[in-house]
């Protein structure tokens, strides 16, 4: 399988095995990939949950193989989808893990549900 994009509530539901964890396989998760940003929603997220802040950048890096650096870019990309996406309340997290996915040309996860409406040229898996 070629690169994927993993939008940080994906990543979430893998780690606290939630419901739609079981549809990244490991094939998908083998070939992952995440943004600066939505890792540190990721690193966010899990420490205000009450994880202690080694164990959850060890278990996100352990579970995505490939960290990207957001790039100038990326940041482009992100902020041409503002009109694209609004209407849909996507944040900058959000709009920064779709850049990535469009600037790499591969298809993304995420829980979003809102997510299932964007045409954005690039595939869209909503695992929840």
């Amino acid at each position: 399988m070629n690169e994927v994009v993993l939008g940080a509530s994906a990543v979430l539901t893998v780690i606290q095995h939630e419901r739609g964890a079981e549809r990244l396989t490991t094939e998908v998760l083998d070939a992952a990939a995440i943004s600066t940003i939505n890792l540190a929603e990721v690193q966010s997220k899990l420490v205000k949950s009450g994880y202690s802040p080694n164990n959850a950048w060890e278990d996100a890096l352990q579970l995505v193989p490939v960290v990207e650096a957001f790039t100038s870019d990326h940041a482009r990309i992100a902020g041409d989808l503002i009109r694209a996406t609004e209407k849909y309340g996507l944040s900058l997290g959000d709009r920064s893990c779709l850049a990535l996915a469009i600037a790499l040309k591969a298809p993304v996860y995420t829980t979003k549900q809102t997510w299932r409406n964007l045409k954005v040229g690039i595939p869209i898996h909503v695992i929840q």
